[in-house]
């Protein structure tokens, strides 16, 4: 991939709106692990934990890169994500996040936390930079002080304009098509650019169709639950 191309500035913008929509609210679990310390302690404590927490997330995201290398797990990780791109229009984020006692315990609960949390995050954002270690790096640099800083402001946006949920989904699926017709035991069959970009497309409508069906039929179910 060619530096400042097309393709490096549109794989760079997947992978900050993979890091907005996957890791947005991870910042809210940062700002619950510190809730119980001293204020004076609590912006310490928020700064080292992300610190600690980008660091393992590089670290994890940069082998996921190489790993992806082995024949056969681009097309295990594309499947995977196709299934994260899902749930992520169908599942409801909790914030169970038991609060440090002490300054050190509030930040490797945040590390520890945010690389639990982080697991789809870094398969995504792995796929997202087709192989490149400088799109990691940047993507992180970019969405990191982003999620922690604008948390609130994104979780609102999430609340108020549903659609970011369904377009980051969009992505993901995106991100797990383009990584299943890269597996190189593959790439004959989709060496025609129609039945190649068919299958991006039609993996992205089934992951947003199917989810969007599956959340309006559970909120169909909640709303006749509470009248019953």
């Amino acid at each position: 991939m060619e530096l400042f191309s097309i393709e490096f500035w549109s794989a760079l913008l997947s992978i900050i709106i993979i890091d907005l929509v996957l890791a947005g609210d991870n910042a809210i679990v940062i700002g619950l692990a510190a809730r119980n310390l001293p204020k004076h302690q609590q912006k310490q404590t928020i700064i080292w934990g992300t610190v600690g927490a980008i660091v393992i997330r590089a670290l994890a995201t940069l082998t996921v890169v190489w790993l992806l290398k082995i024949p056969g797990l681009l097309l295990v990780g594309g499947v995977l994500l196709v299934w994260i791109a899902y749930k992520l229009l169908v599942e409801e984020k909790g914030h169970e996040v038991e609060a440090g006692k002490s300054m050190w315990e509030a930040i490797r609960t945040i590390i520890i936390a945010d690389a639990l949390m982080g697991l789809d995050n870094v398969l995504a954002v792995a796929g997202a930079a087709h192989g490149s270690p400088l799109l990691v790096i940047l993507g992180l640099l970019i969405s990191v002080p982003i999620i922690v800083w604008g948390s609130t402001l994104i979780l609102k946006w999430v609340e108020r304009f549903p659609i970011i949920i369904t377009i980051g989904a969009g992505v993901l699926a995106w991100t797990a098509a383009k990584m299943i017709v890269d597996e190189p035991f593959l790439e004959r069959y989709f060496a025609n650019p129609i039945v190649k970009y068919g299958f991006e497309i039609l993996v992205i409508a089934g992951v947003i169709i199917a989810g969007t069906l599956k959340k309006a039929k559970d909120n169909k179910g909640e709303a006749k639950a509470a009248n019953g």
